[in-house]
């Protein structure tokens, strides 16, 4: 659901050029300056050298490096607010100094970025190089701050090779070569802003209609020049080093949490814990030996350590390429456990052993939303496991392959999931790659090309050494193999990731960091629906008043005829017309910032419905698309008493509601006093059956026909089974009654790895039939697809073609296996199902690398696939002849319809050659049955021979009437390409001679109704069977057709020429030359429905 967009935006913190910072600063980490410039002298009048030391340090200038023997580490003082430990130190050899002026103080060029980090907030990110490290804000992408270690401290400490950050961004942790910790303190005052333009004459600042605009634009001066995000502007902060912590054992790894710093050390193989602040006792160290750990293998050491905090989990990777899931153990728990140790500080569980050594684990990462843990090993390919429990109960779920092989990529370097869950990014040395959740490939820049990456020097494409997601995964920082630069790549993701609605599941809807584009192709012809053209895309910018302040965008929904776009971002929310293509924003900021959207949005009609949270309270809110956006101006609030986890559009006039109580509101718009109002008829308690509602990505319910069409809406509850999509499972819910006469739901797991969900019950609500395809009726119920349940698992998308089958076999029996399914293969995302039009609808990118410009950018294009042909193969498969062909006449009128057929007949013809059934087992007979059903019948088999070999024709002719019976119906039909074909067939099987009376018949017919390109086809195949040319000749003589022309009266005969060419001996390779030719000639003007059409796939 994730693909690149555009060409990146490049930082770094030096240019080819050596660069002067006047406020750069020169960290000495506690080790005394012996420079002759680290003096009073440099510093101007209001600079005064700062320092922050160690308690120990206060008043020395010799500061001695702090040491521990063995594992233990010092006490380390509390890290307290900046303000409370400025030291002023009259002689300049502080552990620090800002340096002004130029006469020293360069940043160093060239240096490659050894690390990367973002803030759990994003707000900022920091990277190091081996002597450096810089703090960027994330909007604007500035550069708030540098430290540049000193030659002394470089000497003492050694480079940088890593770098931590306290969750809160409080505190940077640079790990060093020779086995140390200097850690630095930042504060940020929350009103200081650096960097604020001015200007003195704004009055004349030309602005967009309010009308497209979308508010009263950027009224503010400062602001003309901002961007997306970049409203708070430039914030003003300050780095303090804090203490430099040494571990004589070595260090392996280290990873700051909330609470402490939990190094893994080398020698011996041990994890100590420090904490930032001591605890009750005084104590701010502990450790445990890796040896005494009882569920790690013995004389291994950890190598790699991840924290999820969303989960509370932890991943080691040991040096024996195992994986563990591991949890601090809590001091108060483990007191009041039988088996109290105080010397136990983890526990975990092997989850990954590898086989071999090229299923070493290298890498981790949690994903905490769809509760998964990927491994990355040593060939490259990644595999993920599913935590089910906190007790070891981690199983494999899937396993996502490098699309290149493993001497290709090179080794794996990095491996991150996007905030959301949606989207796995892998950086390899040689490129990378990104795939959906549950493994489909999304993108990747191995494709491209050595030579003009090395001219670009776009080396973003060559390696990734990290990479890290901002701005809410709608951009990614890359950072490349020896390069000083960070790339910044936008990514376009589907509106399903931030709002699960069933109208962003039928009408593809993409998002961007500053934009929203709606494929438009539904209401327009077939063929043009499955082009790849760009104006499909209708593309509409986020008004820059919104985005100023309230980027990035979370929350992106359509509405269910797709007139309509509503976006949400950090606070407030923005709606658009895509007929009039107008925004609409709140005019007054403080309204705006009055409320967030959480829960998600619908629109019902020109209403839309949002779930906010405001004042810490819990609300529904419905605005109209015709008022301005103001407090003023909702329509009406419908008080929640829980937070909403999503709301979700039902029926034609439903609204379902699931809160974080664990209840499920149903609400039916109705007008109340003129105007619409959501009103409550009934609610669910689904306690103790769904245990996390936080966990719940996707919700609807299925109701009986009975009860939809005469029922009371108020007795939904009693009779709807509920489709809950829980992490990756699709639980269905269906209503019993107990022994005591009330309601219980039985509940069953009927899918797993689900990417996303789509009933068609609910498509149906989304008025998605009225499409080009006029023979598409909602009432047929039996034979068509409006109950069908569609699911995609991440390789495949799979359906069920009637949900009543699926809930018949899931009432009152959970062992019951439930009916087959239809499974879909496709090469490409599919994003959206268009029911009516027989396609599934998708994305694919495509890196474009063009030597007329110099760089490289990404772009996406539609993907279109015909589902037909699999549907109706299973119904044949079944048995089901009957639903099969009721299935096919609503598709009839499609302009592609044939081009279905002979993909079904091709498919099921390859494989019958290869394996030759039984007759009674056959496939292939049930599918020329139904294919007689349709004029297009004999086209099809004509077209379906001329792209197979000579060997599978008798194959098919087995089941067929003989091909002359099918040449005589071609030519009563009018069909002359057609019999054309079964002309070459008959030759091909030797039943007439080489100037037979069906070439003459057919030659003659030709020349009077004048399809010429059909007159020429025929003399090529006739003048190809003999070098000699008799063959033509003959059969001219035969035809004796004069051709009158208002200069010459000449026989055709001398306007042809025998083509001179060697005999080719064969009849079958005669037939395959000329079904070469064939199928790449002209078409005719007498049967434009013989040749293919246009093909979806």
């Amino acid at each position: 659901m994730y693909w690149p967009i555009g060409t990146p935006r490049i930082y770094a913190t030096t240019t080819a050029r050596a660069s002067t910072k006047p406020n750069l600063l020169v960290s000495h980490d506690g080790v005394a300056s012996s420079a002759a410039t680290d003096t009073g002298s440099l510093l101007s009048i209001d600079s005064i050298p700062s320092r922050v030391l160690d308690e120990k340090d206060t008043g020395t200038h010799d500061t001695a490096t702090p040491f521990t023997p063995g594992l233990k580490t010092p006490a380390t003082p509390a890290v307290n607010s900046v303000e409370h430990d400025i030291y002023h130190d009259e002689s300049g050899y502080g552990s620090q100094q800002y340096l002004a002026g130029s006469g020293g103080g360069n940043i160093p060029v060239g240096e490659p970025i050894v690390a990367l980090k973002v803030s759990r907030t994003g707000h900022l990110f920091a990277g190091i190089t081996a002597t450096s490290m810089t703090i960027w804000q994330t909007k604007p992408t500035v550069i708030q701050a540098v430290i540049v270690r000193s030659e002394a401290s470089i000497k003492s400490f050694g480079t940088n090779v890593a770098l931590l950050l306290r969750p809160d961004s409080v505190i940077f942790v640079v790990q060093t070569s020779l086995g140390y910790l200097i850690t630095y303190s930042l504060a940020t005052d929350a009103e200081s802003r650096v960097y604020k333009p001015r200007f003195s004459d704004h009055t004349n600042i030309q602005r967009r209609r309010q009308s497209h605009f979308g508010g009263p634009g950027n009224s503010a001066p400062d602001q003309v020049l901002l961007g997306p995000g970049e409203g708070v502007g430039v914030r003003d902060i300050s780095v303090r080093f804090r203490r430099v912590i040494k571990v004589d054992a070595g260090i392996e790894c280290a990873l700051a949490l909330d609470d402490e710093l939990v190094v893994a050390t080398k020698t011996p193989a041990a994890v100590q814990c420090i904490r930032w602040t001591p605890d009750s006792t005084g104590s701010q160290t502990s450790t445990e030996l890796v040896s005494r750990m009882g569920w790690l293998e013995k004389k291994t050491s950890i190598i790699e350590m991840t924290h999820d905090r969303p989960m509370n989990l932890s991943t080691w990777i040991t040096s024996d390429g195992k994986a563990y899931a591991v949890q601090r153990l809590a001091a108060s728990k483990i007191r009041d456990s039988a088996d109290f140790d105080p010397k136990k500080l983890f526990k975990g569980y092997c989850f990954h052993s590898p086989p071999g050594e090229d299923d070493y684990a290298v890498k981790a990462v949690v994903n905490a939303r769809f509760s998964l843990i990927a491994v990355g090993c040593a060939d490259g390919s990644i595999r993920v496991y599913s935590a089910r429990d906190y007790a070891g109960n981690i199983p494999p779920s899937h396993t996502h392959k490098a699309p290149v092989t493993p001497q290709t990529s090179g080794a794996l370097t990095t491996l991150t999931y996007s905030p959301d869950g949606y989207c796995l990014f892998a950086g390899y040395e040689n490129g990378w790659a990104t795939w959906s959740v549950f493994g489909k490939s999304a993108s990747q820049s191995f494709h491209a090309n050595p030579d003009i990456t090395s001219t670009n020097m776009e080396d973003w494409l060559a390696g990734i050494t990290d990479a890290c997601w901002i701005g809410g995964a709608c951009e990614i920082l890359l950072v490349s193999r020896q390069n000083e630069a960070i790339w910044l790549l936008e990514m376009a993701r589907s509106a399903v990731t931030g709002c699960y609605s069933p109208p962003n599941l039928f009408r593809t809807v993409l998002q961007t960091s500053s934009s929203v584009m709606v494929y438009r192709g539904y209401d327009l012809p077939d063929l043009t629906s499955i082009s790849a053209e760009p104006f499909l895309w209708h593309t509409a910018r986020i008004p820059e008043n919104y985005l100023l302040n309230q980027w990035p965008i979370k929350c992106t929904v359509v509405s269910a005829d797709g007139r309509y776009v509503a976006v949400a971002g950090r606070r407030g929310l923005a709606h658009y017309s895509v007929n009039s293509s107008r925004w609409k924003t709140f005019a007054n900021e403080v309204t705006e910032n009055e409320f967030q959207v959480r829960g998600g949005m619908c629109w019902y009609q020109h209403i839309l419905v949002a779930a906010v949270e405001a004042n810490r309270s819990y609300e529904l809110r419905l605005y109209s698309r015709e008022a301005a956006l103001d407090s003023s101006t909702v329509m009406f609030t419908q008080q929640m008493p829980a937070p909403i986890v999503l709301i979700t559009p039902s029926g034609e006039d439903s609204l379902l509601v699931y809160t974080y109580d664990n209840l499920l509101y149903h609400f039916v718009f109705a007008p109340v006093s003129g105007a619409i109002r959501p009103i409550q008829v009934g609610q669910i308690a689904f306690h103790g059956i769904v245990r996390s509602p936080a966990r719940v990505r996707g919700l609807s319910w299925i109701l009986p026909e009975s009860q939809m069409i005469d029922g009371d809406p108020s007795q939904d509850v009693a009779f709807a089974s509920v489709l809950f999509l829980v992490d990756g499972k699709l639980v269905l819910l269906q209503p019993s009654l107990n022994h005591e006469g009330q309601l219980k739901y039985d509940m069953r797991v009927i899918s797993h790895n689900v990417e996303y969900y789509a009933s068609m019950r609910d498509q149906s609500a989304v008025n998605m039939f009225g499409e080009s395809s006029t023979s598409f009726s909602v009432e047929t119920d039996e034979g068509m697809l409006r109950n069908s349940l569609w699911v995609f698992e991440g390789h495949e998308l799979k359906l069920w073609p009637d949900v009543q089958e699926v809930l018949r076999a899931t009432s009152n029996d959970s062992t019951k296996d439930l009916p087959p399914t239809v499974s879909i293969q496709f090469d490409f995302y599919p994003l959206s199902v268009l029911l009516g039009k027989g396609i599934v609808l998708g994305v694919e990118s495509d890196l474009v690398q063009r030597r007329d410009i110099s760089f490289s950018f990404f772009r996406f294009s539609i993907r279109t696939h015909l589902f037909l042909p699999e549907i109706l193969r299973f119904q044949l498969v079944v048995n089901n002849s009957a639903g099969a062909l009721r299935l096919a006449q609503q598709y009839s009128n499609l302009e592609y319809f044939a081009h279905g057929l002979e993909i079904l007949l091709h498919h099921v013809l390859d494989e019958e050659v290869d394996s030759a059934p039984k007759p009674e087992a056959a496939l292939l007979p049930r599918v020329l049955s139904l294919l007689s059903s349709f004029k297009q019948y004999l086209d099809i088999v004509v077209r379906c021979t001329r792209k197979t070999e000579v060997r599978s024709w008798r194959t098919l002719f087995a089941y067929l009437p003989p091909p002359q019976e099918l040449f005589e119906e071609s030519l009563q039909r009018g069909s002359l390409k057609t019999a054309g074909g079964y002309l070459l067939i008959l030759h091909t099987f030797e039943e007439i001679g080489a100037a037979s009376e069906q070439s003459v018949r057919l030659f003659s017919r030709a020349i009077r109704e004048e399809d010429w390109e059909l007159c020429k086809e025929l003399a090529r195949f006739l003048a190809a069977m003999d070098e000699s040319g008799e063959t033509l000749r003959e059969a001219m003589q035969l035809v004796n057709i004069r051709v009158k022309q208002d200069s010459d009266d000449t026989d055709i005969m001398t306007r042809l020429e025998v083509p001179s060419r060697r005999s080719n001996g064969t009849a079958s390779r005669l037939a395959r030359q000329q079904s070469s030719e064939g199928s790449s000639g002209a078409q005719s003007t007498s049967d434009l429905s013989s040749f293919g059409t246009p093909s979806p796939i």
